[in-house]
């Protein structure tokens, strides 16, 4: 099992910036995607964006394009969120996960970090 743990969620205005951070413990974290995840209330968690192993692939939901940044250090055992431009529509707990391929289902997840925009 891996333990996840993010923080740097927090309050912000529409257009401002947070960089969310997720650190992980248990297992050897550069063999596992990693992903971001989010739900508002009343709505269902939906995918945000995910890393490959090495950094070299990432993907997003189409609304966060062009906003939200993935990465990760494998030496620190963390994967990052930078998320710019944010929108009152982006308000929600966000969550991290992994996987250990593309094609697999997300086995473990954080407890999930608050976000809220304000207009």
């Amino acid at each position: 099992q891996v333990q996840l743990v993010e923080s740097g969620g927090g309050l912000v205005q529409a257009g401002g910036s947070l960089r969310l951070s997720c650190a992980a413990s248990g297992r050897t974290f550069s063999n596992y995607v990693m992903g971001w995840f989010r739900q508002a209330p009343g709505k269902e968690r939906e995918f945000v964006a995910r890393i490959s192993t090495s950094g070299a692939i990432t993907h997003y939901r189409t609304s966060v394009k062009g906003r939200f940044t993935i990465s990760r250090d494998n030496a620190k055992n963390t994967v990052y969120l930078q998320m710019n431009s944010l929108k009152p529509e982006d308000t929600a707990v966000y969550y991290c996960a992994c996987q250990q391929s593309f094609s697999s289902s997300w086995r473990d997840w954080g407890q999930g970090t608050q976000v809220t925009v304000s207009s």
